[in-house]
């Protein structure tokens, strides 16, 4: 009867090492290094028997264990007057550091591999650029930028003090005004006095609702060429007035 023998791979001698270590749930900083040895050369034995290529690292690695482990067994140096034991350097401390450093490598490979396989599940959709055309539906402004605009849209909204009302879910209130009822109000504004200034068209009573519907319908009639904005200078009064 033929037994199937199985080795499992290791990326170098210090990935032998740790895996011993583990095995046999042994601290890495006081390594039972006279049986993790035996059991590193077992391993390289059975390497040898599946005439499976050694290489000189793990070679290396073993004359290293054999040396660590003929040190250990020398006697310790005692002190001439008090023949005490002196305390030397550990031979395993230097294995002992590229152990700790190796497994925070391998660890830290570990994490990146999770990451690359979480990575992989995610999809992202590609940056289109949106093109706007804007050739048919320029807003006429003489001599005021939108931004100043928006500002005293702004200033309007702050100065009227407007509160945010808490909304009841089980009501739905139809908006005070319309869009087209508002287009409908200016105009008829304009048809009386032909020029007004941005402000006139609210007061300290006009709510949120109503200032934002009011902003939309003077960008409609504008994008109309039904009015015209204008500002004489940086700050001053917007005026509105009727084109036709």
């Amino acid at each position: 009867m033929k037994y199937n023998v199985v080795l499992e791979v290791f990326e170098g001698p210090l990935d032998l090492l740790l895996h011993l270590i583990d095995k046999n749930e042994v601290d890495i900083k006081d390594i039972p290094i006279s049986k993790i040895t035996e059991q590193y050369l077992e391993y390289l034995e059975k390497m040898k028997d599946l005439d499976l290529e050694i290489t000189s690292e793990f070679l290396l690695m073993a004359a290293t264990l054999l040396e660590i482990k003929s040190k250990m067994l020398l006697p310790k140096k005692k002190d001439e007057g008090t023949q005490l034991e002196i305390d030397e350097i550990d031979p395993r401390e230097d294995l002992v550091r590229k152990l700790i450093e190796y497994k925070r490598f391998k660890e830290a490979a570990v994490k990146l591999k999770e990451k690359e396989e979480l990575q992989r599940k995610l999809f992202f959709k590609p940056r289109e650029e949106i093109e706007l055309d804007m050739q048919n539906e320029k807003l006429e402004l003489e001599d005021v930028k939108i931004e100043d605009l928006l500002k005293i849209f702004c200033d309007i909204v702050k100065k009227n003090n407007v509160q945010t009302k808490k909304i009841r879910i089980h009501e739905i209130k139809r908006d005070e005004i319309s869009i087209e009822e508002s287009m409908k109000k200016i105009k008829k504004i304009l048809s009386k006095k032909r020029s007004i200034t941005f402000s006139d068209l609210f007061d300290e009573n006009s709510s949120r609702i109503y200032i934002v519907v009011t902003f939309l319908s003077l960008l409609e009639l504008m994008k109309l060429k039904i009015i015209a904005i204008k500002q004489e200078k940086n700050f001053g009064n917007i005026y509105i007035t009727l084109k036709c």
